[in-house]
Order: structure tokens, then C-alpha cells, then sequence
């Protein structure tokens, strides 16, 4: 069945007065800067237009016109006008706000105290979330709008995000998350005058819709299982009563800690993490022989078999590479339990990709930065990106559907519990 050709927006024709108006002001337009320079139309109008509404505004605040008789009871009249400059799309706008005597007169349009145009902040932030740094906003500000900004007044616009963040990382929770990504990327941060590596760990959530959300970001120097029950209990009070599959990559401390607070919860180690890092022993030549057969290993149709297939592993390849059988043995606890679940699952848990395709949006957004002067603007700017990068997450991640219909059978009593 074709889909059904979308109905055209009726065109709201213009009225015909402001029609001729705009006719009259172009009558001597010859080039863009006519209308949108420094001095251009667009700018002029612009300021005849905030201004003469000011004076309405002043108008209905006293109760008179300009130069008509006192009508209010306080006796209040006009006093002349104050200077302002706000900042926005024109650039640098000055703009005459008037005065009454008592001072009592509070603008609606350019409230007291506003020194930029409704935008102007929001422009800031989402450049700075882009990754660009204070220098490089102020750069761009002035080249597209010609208006100087300070950069501690940019740094003021983005500090107004720290209160967000906070209230954002002590918001509830859903109750149930089948699924807990977590994984972390490494940062370098001043403290204490010198330059440290930090990581910054994310736990990312899939929701009973399918959908990815990203639950918290916590920054720690070392990472280990009394950081990482900390990182878990923060979750539990936050409302998370249970977790069905944590798909981690490795993570010092991680499983006790969750296994600690979701005692119910199975802890699944990366497997393409550990193809990735079972690959780095390997000469290039032979990564794809080698990958083949690791994969012979972690598809197969049951755990008996993909013990068979690393016995075969080792005999072929530990005379070269005895260090990546010993690493699968050495965490085979954790490779094995996605074994447990059927193919519909597997496809869900097998891989922490959901998140490293996050970390990698996030490094572009601070590859420019060769340090970040504080861990609260780290959190400032990871937060922002974060913003940008799940407004794209409109789906359910590929295969929900089968894989929920498998947990609602494997796991009914603990969805009927929460």
C-alpha cells in the first residue's frame, strides 16, 4: 500500500497593508547587507519597533500618552528614557527604555536587568555543548552577529547549566530496567594544579519501551567495587528496584557491586570488547583468521559447544597467542551467561555497542579540549552533549520487541513484583 501523499500547508497570504509597507522600505534594497548589516533594515526596524512598544507599555503602566494630562492617582508621570544595550541576533542592539518618576515602571518586553535577546543564552549553550570552547564561542559570536562577549560572560551562561545537572542526576528512576549498559571514557582534568587522567562513567538504560536513556555520569580518579557500589546504590534510591542483564566491559569491582544490591541481576561481559582486546596480541595479518575463530566460540548454541570450540582454540592457536585463551578462560563466568538466553536476547546483550557508539559521539565533542579546569565542567559539558546525542534516540533499539516478549516469559514473577 503507497503511503498517502501529505497535504499541502494552505499559504496564509500576507495583509495587504503590510504588503505595501515592506514594498516602501525596500524600494532602495541593492545588496544583503541592505537589510541584514551592521546598520541594515532588519536592525533599525528592529529597534523602532522594541522601542515604540516600550512606550505603550509605559502607556498602560500610567494610565496616559506621552504629553497627555496625569490621569493616575500616584501622580506619576514620564522621565525620560535610559540607555541599553542587548545583545542577539543584530549584534549589539542600543535601545532607549523609557523612565517614570517613581521608578516603578517594570518592562514586560526588555525586562529590568536583561542584557541579551530571549535565544541568545540558549545560542551560547548549544555551541559550547558542540564541544567549542569559550574562546572559540566568542570568536564565532562576533563573526556572525558582530557583538563582542566577554568570555566570563559566556562562562556565566554555561555555569547557569551546573544547578540542571544536579537536579537531572537526582531525578527518579523507573522502577525496572531490563537492560544496564555501563561503560566509561577517560578525560583529563586539573586538580590540585596538575593535569590528571579521570574517567567518566555512564550508565546507560534501556527502558520496558525499548528505549535508551541515560541514567547518570559519575567521574572517579580509580574505579573499583567500593566506587562502583556506590554508583549502584545511587540507582536503587533513585527508584531502579531491579535490573534483569548489566552488560559491562570489564569493569574492576563492577559485578560484586551489583550482584551486592541486584543480587537477582546477571552480569554480562562485552563480548566485542573482548574480541577487540584479544585482537591486540595479534599481527595484523592474522586478525581475521583469528577473529573467526573466536567467533566460532561466542556464537554457539550453547555453552558446551562454545567450551568445545575454545578447547579447539587453544590447540590451534596457544603456541602464538596463549595469552587470549587465557584471558577468555579467566573470565569465562562472565562470557557465558548470555548462553542462558536465546537468540532474540543475545543480539540485545552481547555487546556494550549501544554505548560505545555514545563514547564516540562524546569524544568528538571534546577532542578539541587538551584539558577541562574542574570535574563540574566536565559534567557541564558531558551533560549538554548527552542532551544533544539522545534527541536522536526517537526508536527502540533493533529487536526489542522479540527480546521483551522473551523476558515477559523468563522473567515474569519479577515483572509482576515491580
Amino acid at each position: 500500500m503507497t503511503d498517502p501523499k501529505p497535504k499541502r500547508t494552505k499559504r496564509v497570504k500576507p495583509d495587504p497593508e503590510l504588503v505595501k509597507l515592506a514594498d516602501s522600505l525596500l524600494l532602495n534594497y541593492k545588496k544583503p547587507e541592505d537589510l541584514i548589516g551592521e546598520n541594515g533594515l532588519l536592525k533599525q526596524l528592529t529597534k523602532m519597533l522594541v522601542e515604540r512598544a516600550l512606550e505603550a507599555e509605559m502607556t498602560e503602566h500610567l494610565g496616559h500618552d506621552k504629553s497627555a494630562a496625569i490621569t493616575n492617582t500616584a501622580a506619576n508621570a514620564r522621565n525620560g528614557h535610559s540607555g541599553k544595550t542587548l545583545k542577539g541576533d543584530f549584534g549589539d542592539l542600543p535601545l532607549d527604555i523609557p523612565r517614570d518618576r517613581q521608578a516603578s515602571f517594570e518592562p514586560q518586553l526588555v525586562a529590568k536587568h536583561q542584557t541579551r535577546w530571549t535565544g541568545f543564552d540558549d545560542k551560547v549553550i548549544s555551541l559550547y555543548a558542540r564541544g567549542l570552547s569559550v574562546r572559540e564561542i566568542q570568536a564565532h559570536l562576533e563573526e556572525m552577529y558582530g557583538t563582542e562577549v566577554s568570555p566570563s560572560l559566556i562562562s556565566a551562561i554555561t555555569d547557569a547549566v551546573s544547578d540542571e545537572v544536579k537536579l537531572w542526576q537526582a531525578r527518579p528512576l523507573d522502577a525496572l530496567y531490563p537492560i544496564l549498559y555501563l561503560d566509561c571514557i577517560h578525560v583529563k582534568v586539573r586538580d590540585a594544579g596538575a593535569v590528571r587522567n579521570k574517567a567518566v562513567y555512564l550508565a546507560i538504560g534501556v527502558n520496558m519501551a525499548g528505549h535508551k536513556e541515560v541514567l547518570g555520569l559519575w567521574i572517579a580518579q580509580t574505579e573499583g567495587a567500593k566506587f562502583w557500589l556506590q554508583v549502584v546504590t545511587e540507582l536503587k534510591n533513585r527508584g531502579v528496584q531491579d535490573i534483569f542483564i548489566a552488560c559491562v566491559d570489564g569493569l574492576k569491582g563492577f559485578p560484586e557491586a551489583i550482584e551486592t544490591v541486584y543480587p537477582k541481576a546477571a552480569v554480562q561481559l562485552c563480548i566485542v570488547h573482548m574480541v577487540r582486546n584479544s585482537l591486540n596480541f595479534v599481527s595484523w595479518k592474522r586478525q581475521k583468521e583469528v577473529a573467526a575463530d573466536l567467533k566460532l566460540i561466542y556464537t554457539s548454541a550453547t555453552v558446551e559447544l562454545a567450551e568445545q570450540r575454545l578447547c579447539e582454540f587453544e590447540a590451534k592457536w596457544d603456541a602464538e597467542y596463549q595469552s587470549i585463551s587465557l584471558s577468555w578462560r579467566r573470565n569465562w563466568a562472565r562470557v557465558i551467561p548470555f548462553f542462558d538466553y536465546p537468540a532474540e536476547i543475545r543480539k540485545v546483550i552481547y555487546t556494550t555497542n549501544a554505548i560505545e557508539s555514545i563514547n564516540m559521539s562524546l569524544r568528538k565533542v571534546i577532542k578539541t579540549r587538551a584539558s577541562f579546569p574542574t570535574d563540574e565542567a566536565v559534567m557541564k559539558l558531558f551533560y549538554l552533549a548527552l542532551n544533544n546525542i539522545s534527541k536522536k534516540w526517537t526508536m527502540p533499539i533493533r529487536d526489542w520487541k522479540a527480546a521483551l516478549n522473551r523476558f515477559s516469559i523468563q522473567f515474569e514473577d519479577r515483572l509482576l513484583s515491580v
